[in-house]
């Protein structure tokens, strides 16, 4: 098994080398539109061939799924049905905050042996807040334990509702009509950072309908880890290779996820 100090190390030296001196120091040339509505910075592109360059060699023959290189090739998704030893990574989750300066941006990475997540970090570069787990280990975050928050009934339960334009309308229009039933907050624009409040506790559920393996499967582990539920709205565990289901409900416990999805999604 991998070290998950030493990556956690690389990690952190990325991060002060390449992320933060442009932090709030981005010129206009520096970011583009890569699809419509979504951001891609030289940082991004910088942080990942960093990534790329030093991971792999810690355990030989595995390989990079990162965000920006599935944007270059998106065959490399196919890595994910396969048997190898993969790094997920996201170089820049919340690149939107990340170049309007905003402090809720994230350094995402798993490592996945043939499908199952077996450790997960999650990097907040600006507040130094650092979530790390491995596969049966528990979670932890600079020196603590982490632990979800309590089971509560769905109406005394506080949590983020994602159900953007990537979800179909009808799913994305139920949603947004049971807000209420629910304490829904404001999303932070950020997974990695919605992950860690997950299971820290601050939060008790989130609900995804967007589930690329980068944004999802680092926070995933670290929240099962913390004690909480992950499963997809097929009542099935979420995994890398998983990314094309209708959407991702994280909750406190079994309970509690079953009475959230009864609140949110059924008929």
């Amino acid at each position: 098994m991998i070290d998950i100090q030493n990556v956690a190390a690389i990690i952190e030296e990325i991060a002060a080398e390449t992320v933060m001196p442009r932090f709030r120091a981005l010129e206009d040339a520096d970011i583009q539109e890569k699809v419509a509505g979504e951001l891609v910075t030289v940082v991004d592109l910088a942080v990942e061939k960093a990534l790329n360059e030093r991971l792999p060699d810690l355990l030989p023959g595995s390989l990079m799924v990162g965000e920006e290189g599935v944007h270059a090739q998106p065959e490399l998704m196919a890595r994910l049905d396969g048997e190898e030893t993969l790094w997920v990574v996201d170089p820049i989750d919340g690149t939107r905050n990340f170049a309007r300066g905003r402090e809720a941006f994230a350094i995402m990475v798993a490592l996945v042996e043939k499908g199952e997540t077996r450790a997960a970090w999650i990097l907040e570069p600006a507040s130094g807040r650092f979530g790390i787990a491995e596969a049966g280990s528990g979670a932890w975050m600079n020196g603590r334990r982490l632990k979800a928050a309590a089971s509560d009934r769905p109406a005394a339960m506080s949590g983020s509702l994602h159900a953007s334009s990537y979800a179909p309308k009808a799913l994305g229009r139920r949603v947004d009509q049971r807000r209420d039933r629910v304490c829904a907050v404001r999303s932070l624009g950020c997974a990695g950072a919605e992950y860690l409040r997950l299971a820290e506790g601050a939060i008790h559920f989130s609900l995804f309908t967007r589930l690329m393996p980068w944004d999802h499967v680092p926070g995933a582990l670290i929240h099962r880890e913390a004690g909480g539920v992950s499963l997809c709205f097929d009542r099935q565990p979420y995994r890398a290779d998983r990314y094309r289901e209708l959407g991702l409900l994280m909750a406190p416990d079994q309970g509690s996820w079953d009475a959230l999805y009864a609140t949110l999604l059924e008929d």
